[in-house]
């Protein structure tokens, strides 16, 4: 495009180093292929899930995980870090150097074209009129300047009704309308620069966040990265009876979910957050049964229901302490099986909690491991001090499972120890506490989003305005007895020669549309 009587600064003729990285992210090719890296970068990230949507990410083998979940494709999608693709380093780089490609060729065109705008002259050559695509001459009897200027003012009337602001001088006019539609591209250029500085400002620590947890019912447990725990009273489902499911399902047997459901209750620590030692003091916040669909919301954290299973866990156990050696009880303790308190008081004992095995097991060597985060089968190693024990105390193994406690023969390995106690549950119903379902939510946090939105909505008005409204422009003058009409737009040919083709009919000068037309397209501002 030519700018009259205003250059582009990557046009220069003599360039210098600056100028060269000017002309290169003002290209528009530069701009459409960083855009085709960035959307194919995007679309590879989107092969295979992101960790981020993993449940217990930080508690698995994640090479392990999606070579078992994707092949040895998956693996190596993994070993690439295209599992981390929205993150990398190279994605938030093509990310900048679109931002400044939109930047540099925004500038390049918008001021060249608004000097261009803001300046232009009324009075034309005769041979800028004749080489518009859509211009007109013939031969008029005007009678002197008094006649020209009535000539003109029917002109300028007729154009003023269709919506045009007229200029003149002497025997020229220029007439125009719509010029704000030729800021729609530039428009667009803003929104999309919106957007892409919201995306790259959720790396900004607490301004993005999305997690898929499990929370057991029964349970409370904090959700990382926040102030925020979160406690899943009950979980229910609902699924939909037999005569409810299409035939199909019924043949097959299918048990669907109709509803589910987590009571929820959110909670913000206000002391003891981080101290491992202290149990953390909570406020209650809100309370919301979470559905599909129907997330909890508090402030700028969306927590949504995405999946449920059924995982009978342990939750907590209440077992009694009692001296094996004389049997005498001495007193109950409380356990939790996620996340267990470090010190306990039973009578005139102290146990402190050495190590904590959600899932006991031994490894090759014999050597006491969890297999998960799960627990599915507890195992506590305490150090017991108190009356009529040595000063360091003795070590005690407690097996929740009974079946554990045969295998493993916990109580041979508590006398090796010199523990002369026992702890044991008295009744399954009463001290054994379980969870049923484990409600898996996704955790969203997405202070960008207004921004995003913001942009979107900016590049959608750009949008309207640059498809929805031309620019149109008419130089109209009288010389030597000759009326020359020139006239450009920047789309839309067809109708703006029917509209020419009108006024001149209605001043006095029948014509044909095709006629004013001479075809092909100048590209004048």
């Amino acid at each position: 495009m030519r700018y009259e009587g205003a250059a582009r600064r990557s046009q220069k003729a003599q360039k210098n180093a600056a100028d060269r990285i000017w002309s290169f992210f003002s290209s528009v090719r530069t701009a459409v292929v960083l855009l085709l890296l960035t959307l194919l970068g995007a679309a590879v990230g989107s092969v295979f899930p992101q960790e981020n949507t993993i449940l217990n990410a930080d508690a698995i083998d994640l090479a392990e995980y999606y070579r078992r979940q994707y092949g040895m494709v998956g693996y190596y999608y993994y070993r690439l870090g295209l599992s981390r693709t929205y993150d990398s380093w190279w994605f938030r780089g093509l990310l900048v150097l679109l931002g400044t490609s939109l930047v540099v060729c925004s500038l390049d065109r918008v001021l060249p074209l608004y000097r261009a705008l803001s300046r232009q002259k009324v009075r034309k050559h005769p041979t800028f009129l004749s080489q518009q695509r859509i211009s007109f001459r013939a031969q008029v009897e005007v009678g002197g300047q008094a006649g020209s200027a009535d000539l003109l003012d029917r002109l300028a009337e007729r154009l003023r009704r269709r919506g045009y602001r007229i200029r003149k001088d002497g025997d020229a006019l220029l007439a125009e309308k719509g010029r704000f539609s030729r800021w729609g591209p530039y428009i667009n250029h803003v929104g999309l620069l919106i957007v892409l500085l919201a995306v790259l400002a959720r790396s900004i620590p607490g301004w993005s966040m999305d997690q898929y947890l499990a929370f057991p019912e029964g349970e409370t447990l904090p959700i990382p990265e926040t102030p925020y725990y979160l406690k899943n009273e009950r979980f229910t489902v609902e699924y939909y009876r037999e005569d409810e499911l299409p035939e199909t399902l019924r043949q097959k047997g299918a048990v669907v979910p109709k509803e589910y459901r987590t009571e929820a209750v959110l909670y913000e620590c206000t002391a003891n957050c981080d101290d491992p030692m202290k149990p953390p003091v909570l406020r209650e916040v809100v309370r919301h049964d979470i559905l599909v669909n129907k997330p909890l919301r508090y402030r700028d954290l969306l927590v949504y229901q995405f999946d449920f299973a059924e995982t009978p866990q342990i939750v907590k156990v209440r077992p009694t302490l009692r001296n094996a050696v004389t049997g005498e009880t001495i007193g109950k303790l409380e356990l939790r099986t996620k996340q267990p308190e470090t010190e306990y008081r039973v009578g005139a004992y102290k146990l402190e909690l050495v190590r904590y095995f959600p899932d006991f097991s031994l490894d090759a060597e014999g050597r006491p491991t969890t297999r998960s985060p799960v627990p599915r089968a507890p195992a506590y190693v305490f150090r017991i001090t108190g009356p009529n024990l040595p000063a360091e105390g003795v070590s005690h193994l407690y097996l929740v499972r009974p079946a554990d406690k045969e295998t493993y023969r916990e109580a041979d390995l508590n006398r090796a120890a010199g523990s002369p106690f026992s702890l044991s549950v008295e009744s399954m119903q009463e001290d054994l506490e379980f969870s049923l379902y484990t409600s898996y939510l996704n955790v969203r946090k997405e202070k960008a989003l207004p921004f995003v939105l913001a942009g979107a909505a900016v590049f959608i008005i750009g949008v309207c305005i640059g498809l929805y409204w031309q620019h149109r422009r008419v130089w109209v003058q009288v010389e030597n007895g000759e009326l020359l009409l020139g006239a450009h737009t920047n789309k839309n040919w067809f109708g703006f020669r029917l509209e020419v083709a009108r006024v001149l009919r209605e001043a006095g000068f029948p014509t044909d549309p095709r006629a004013i037309d001479k075809g092909g397209k100048r590209s004048w501002t």
